[in-house]
């Protein structure tokens, strides 16, 4: 059984299997992993003795493994984040940003919240493109380089987070106006692919804001 003190954080760098269930109960394990799992469990009102042992269970189901980030040389930790979700989310942003504003045009009138989701997808694409090129462009090279900058290298960590933060909401009022992910009856094949595309958009920003934050960031904080 997972020790309940433990932070979010912590047991997603343990048991990265338990991404997906923190991810199901909107329980934060990116920029607010540093509470404990009772604590989350609590302020989101999930049973606390039900998710220990989900958490468990997919632990104890998990096949195959997989590298710990954590044992990554910081090169390759950077690589890993470019290639795996820097690249993803420049294919699907703009993918989820036409279907937005497609069933929201479609649909609007028959589901008013459409449009308030189209607004923030938007937004979240507005926000996460100049993060990108910016942590591709002044953060890695700067975290790599032969004679780093520390001053630098913390004014542009401090900005990486707080960034981490505003997307954080982004994705909260995405969460808000889709209904956590919930089809009507008579969704339309756009709209199916809308939420679908939008969930896994969801997880995959959670498990690279986590990397970076969690991984990454504590190499430099000192």
């Amino acid at each position: 059984m997972l020790d309940r003190t433990q932070t979010v954080a912590a047991t997603v760098l343990d048991h990265s299997e338990c991404a997906a269930i923190f991810q199901q109960h909107r329980i934060d394990f990116c920029c607010g992993g540093q509470q404990s799992i009772e604590a989350a469990a609590r302020a989101k009102g999930v049973d606390l003795e039900a998710l220990l042992t989900e958490l468990g269970r997919a632990i104890d189901e998990r096949r195959g493994g997989g590298d710990d980030p954590r044992e990554l040389a910081t090169p390759q930790l950077i690589e890993r984040i470019v290639a795996k979700h820097h690249q993803y989310l420049r294919k699907a942003l703009p993918f989820v940003q036409m279907l937005a504003a497609k069933v929201a045009r479609v649909h609007g009138d028959h589901n008013p919240k459409l449009p308030v989701l189209d607004v923030a997808v938007r937004e979240l694409a507005e926000a996460l493109g100049p993060h990108l090129d910016e942590e591709e462009h002044d953060l890695f090279p700067s975290l790599t380089a032969a004679a780093p900058e520390r001053a630098r290298q913390a004014t542009l960590l401090a900005a990486m987070h707080q960034e981490h933060l505003a997307v954080a909401k982004l994705l909260e009022r995405i969460r808000a106006a889709s209904e956590d992910f919930t089809l009507p009856p008579w969704a339309c094949n756009s709209y199916r692919t809308l939420f679908s595309e939008l969930q896994q958009l969801e997880g995959d920003v959670f498990a690279h804001v986590h990397l970076e934050n969690n991984v990454l960031k504590p190499r430099f904080d000192a």
